[in-house]
């Protein structure tokens, strides 16, 4: 477990988490793109290629967006590895009854579970495809050579250039395919025989028009986008529309070659009705809607069911629209949350939670916690801050004056919109250490803004001290990088 928590506070973690956010807003409008493009186009053949265009585009979408937000290197911003700064983990008695969730923490938590979520997906495609290898070699026989001989015509005219196995076997329902550079066409056993010779030459016929546009190829690519790309759901919903798209473009070529529509329509009816279950380990002749396929065979000039691409469309402009304004308006919100005035029960617990909540000792907490008077309170904070009195004999206070100075400067200097500023990271380490013996700003750095704080010597911690500050957010919040403060 702290191997993991390790790994999360890495700026890798941090870009790949950044990166999955950023994919829900970019396949949300690669999804509507090709949702219009869909209503627009009829052909077969254009909605597939569109459809295969915005899985692509998904995925270099994901890929540039990682490489735009990973630091250099894949390391990010380091410095020299001095020795760790003492732990501190504060917080007040408001945050501790409210939650305030913190985008920036949480973010890097994504990326476990997505690589979770990729090594389930993948482990589940290389079984499905040692499956599908199996099928290929176990249960199965040669077809009669009357129909081995039907399949090297068809190959012939559809200009197959590979050959091309064609088997029947008692492992599955309907005619799959199976491989790409030796492909295999498995049939059903006694399909040969029950169908009447059309149909059997429409159903070969189908299964030769994926293995001439590379299908089963263009399959596995399309798998392994769903592995990556698994959290989306338009990248299911896409990948839904290329195996309809797909299964329609082989029945135009089968309708093409053979000339009777209402034929092939009949065979897919029967090899559905000889179907037990929906299992579909690869590329099938009754892969997609059914129904619909046989309806535009048969009716290929009725509607096109363009509503539903559009329908489609419009819901997920909404959504990436929505999702852009909520990411804007969230700064906002914060801004507003930290302007609201807040209310303190007493100055005691003002000066508890705020004024002393970095330096005071848990067993002094722990002490004032039990006071029941004002009077002991009062008398409490007198003595807090003579035993931090560097010269008792002088009038002033030096080490308070020093401290309260220490605050007003962070709240002025290092204030954001969500937090005031000795609430932040670089206010804190001011106020607990002092201002730095040297400051590096980098502002206009990329992917982050980033500042490096130089302590020369730091009483009790060592000498030649380096902190570095990363702003992750572009809102001037500057957060202690990882491996900085343990």
């Amino acid at each position: 477990m702290r191997l993991l928590e390790t790994w999360v506070e890495t700026p890798l973690a941090a870009a790949l988490g950044w990166t999955l956010l950023h994919s829900l807003w970019e396949g949300a409008i690669l999804a509507a793109a090709l949702a219009a493009a869909l209503v627009a186009a009829r052909s077969p053949r254009v909605r597939y290629g569109a459809a295969c265009a915005a899985m692509l585009a998904m995925l270099a979408a994901f890929a540039l967006t990682l490489v735009r937000v990973l630091p250099e290197g894949g390391h990010g911003v380091r410095m020299a590895g001095p020795p760790s700064l003492p732990a501190w983990d504060v917080r007040t008695a408001a945050d501790a009854g409210a939650f305030h969730p913190d985008l920036a923490t949480a973010v890097p938590w994504l990326a476990p579970l997505w690589l979770a979520g990729v090594w389930i997906f993948c482990a589940r495609q290389v079984a499905g495809w040692i499956s599908a290898q199996r099928l290929r070699r176990r249960g199965v026989c040669c077809a009669p050579e009357r129909w081995r001989n039907v399949l090297a015509r068809w190959c012939g005219r559809l200009r197959v250039s590979r050959p091309v196995l064609l088997l029947e076997s008692c492992l599955v329902e309907v005619p799959i395919v199976v491989g790409h550079f030796r492909p295999c066409i498995l049939m059903p056993i006694g399909l040969l025989a029950g169908l009447p010779a059309g149909q059997v030459e429409a159903i070969l016929l189908h299964e030769l028009a994926h293995i001439r546009r590379y299908d089963y190829l263009v399959n596995a690519l399309q798998r392994l986008v769903e592995g990556l790309l698994f959290h989306h759901p338009a990248v299911w919903w896409i990948s839904r529309t290329i195996r309809a798209e797909r299964e329609n473009c082989c029945d135009d070529v089968v309708v093409a070659m053979s000339g009777n529509a209402r034929e092939y329509a009949a065979a897919l009816a029967a090899v559905e009705q000889s179907r037990c279950s929906g299992r579909e380990p690869v590329l099938a002749a009754t892969g997609g809607n059914l129904v619909k396929r046989i309806r535009r065979l048969l009716y290929p000039n009725g509607s096109s069911g363009a509503w539903t691409p559009l329908c489609a469309a419009v819901l997920l402009a909404a959504t990436a629209a929505l999702a852009v304004a909520a990411w804007q308006a969230a700064p906002q919100q914060a801004s507003a949350a930290a302007q609201a005035p807040r209310t303190e029960s007493s100055p005691y617990e003002k000066w508890l939670n705020q004024d002393v909540v970095y330096i005071i000792a848990a067993e002094e907490r722990a002490a004032f916690g039990k006071l029941t008077t004002d009077e002991e309170r009062d008398k409490f904070i007198e003595q807090f801050w003579q035993r931090r009195d560097p010269m008792p004999e002088t009038a002033q206070n030096e080490f308070k004056a020093e401290h309260y100075r220490r605050i007003a400067y962070a709240n002025q200097r290092f204030v954001t919109a969500a937090k005031p500023g000795w609430q932040t990271d670089r206010g804190r380490m001011y106020t607990v250490y002092g201002p730095p013996d040297e400051i590096e700003s980098h502002p206009a750095h990329r992917p982050y803004a980033y500042e490096a704080w130089r302590y020369r010597h730091l009483e009790g911690i060592g000498d030649d001290l380096y902190v570095t500050f990363i702003d992750r957010t572009g809102t001037g919040n500057y957060e202690v990088a990882p491996g900085n403060v343990r």
